[in-house]
């Protein structure tokens, strides 16, 4: 009996110290309590410096011509210019012929009515030295100037309402103002140049077929050109007609040549609030098509500063630091450029910063970040 109460307890002394064992095994593999304190974010920011910034941006465009004329014909006919004339690139000089349509049945035509002309001079004649005798040299001397070869000379001024009323009669005034009709039309079967230029579209070759109101080709001066450049309708307030503008060739940036706006349209694009100005430029190396950048000044904005586009938000918001603290302030934005845009309102010395942290809001802890 003594012996079963010896093995009871023992049993229950192991029981009890390995109860005791696990739960200090236990608080052992807790793991240890942190310490809780205050986060601080690692932050990028530049010191605020107003100067006077230059306000310019940079539009894209090609090159027209500034003299460009589409050929139309207004006389019907066979094209009769020489074999090879009228070529796409083809060179011409001012006064020189583009196109020649045969007018051969229409001259004869003309000088038909010259001819009928004369007789009624002729036979007006007689009248006029018994009736009007003051006034007969000078129609006699029209009549002598009367070439069927040339242009009409032109027409004597009467003396008096009789007189007036007695050549119109003879249907003196209708016929030479008929045969005047048909000498500018007879000029325009042989159209020239307006002004040394190149042909830079040729829709029609000799012997075709010419019909009134079909275009015949294109023809440019390849010396001075014109570029329409998109500006902002902020902007057009600071430009005006004469302001030199810089202007660079796309595929080389070392090609420049000056130019100059000589024209503002006033109607602003709804959709983009943008205007097109117009640059005049000139110079060696610049042809038609070509694609080039101007660089356009508008003006000068004093206290202001350049600040990149990423580290604005809600518009006019940015941060700046104070005592290690994000502080929320409100900009002016001046100018928008392609990444960066001017702004006014921050104070000389502020720390506003450079990256956006993700997450970032007004009181976080921060420090700046600074190169070792």
């Amino acid at each position: 009996m003594k012996r079963k109460l010896i093995i009871i307890g023992v049993s229950i002394a192991v029981l009890f110290g390995g109860f005791t064992l696990s739960n200090i095994l236990k608080e052992s593999k807790k793991p240890p309590l942190k310490n809780k304190g205050v986060f601080t974010a690692t932050v990028f920011a530049e010191t605020i410096k107003n100067s006077t910034i230059p306000l310019d941006f940079t539009a894209t465009g090609s090159l027209e011509a500034k003299n460009r004329v589409e050929i139309y014909a207004e006389v019907q006919g066979v094209m009769i210019s020489p074999i090879g004339s009228f070529k796409e690139g083809a060179s011409y000089k001012k006064g020189k012929p583009l196109v020649a349509i045969e007018s051969d049945v229409y001259r004869a035509s003309l000088m038909s009515q010259k001819s009928s002309l004369q007789n009624l001079v002729t036979s007006a004649l007689a009248d006029l030295r018994l009736d009007y005798a003051s006034s007969f040299d000078k129609w006699n001397d029209f009549l002598k100037q009367i070439d069927v070869n040339n242009p009409l000379p032109p027409l004597p001024e009467y003396e008096s309402n009789k007189e007036k009323m007695f050549i119109t009669g003879r249907n003196i005034y209708s016929t030479y103002y008929n045969v005047r009709n048909m000498e500018l039309t007879l000029a325009k079967y042989n159209i020239t140049a307006p002004f040394d230029g190149v042909l830079v579209e040729a829709l029609v070759t000799p012997g075709s077929l010419i019909r009134p109101g079909q275009k015949l080709g294109e023809f440019i001066q390849p010396t001075v050109f014109e570029i329409e450049a998109p500006v902002s309708a902020s902007m057009i307030g600071f430009l005006k007609i004469g302001q030199k503008v810089t202007v660079t060739s796309t595929n080389n940036d070392s090609k420049k040549w000056i130019g100059e706006i000589v024209r503002i349209n006033r109607l602003v694009n709804s959709e983009t609030q943008t205007t097109n100005v117009y640059v005049q430029v000139k110079g060696d190396g610049l042809e038609e098509g070509m694609y080039v950048k101007t660089n356009i000044m508008a003006t000068e904005v004093e206290n202001a500063y350049e600040l990149s586009r990423s580290v604005i938000f809600d518009k006019n918001q940015v941060f700046v630091v104070e005592d290690s603290i994000l502080v929320q302030k409100t900009i002016e934005p001046l100018f928008y450029k392609e990444k960066s845009v001017v702004i006014s309102g921050l104070k000389d010395g502020e720390h506003v910063l450079s990256k956006l942290p993700t997450g970032a809001y007004p009181g976080m802890k921060v420090t700046i970040y600074t190169e070792q």
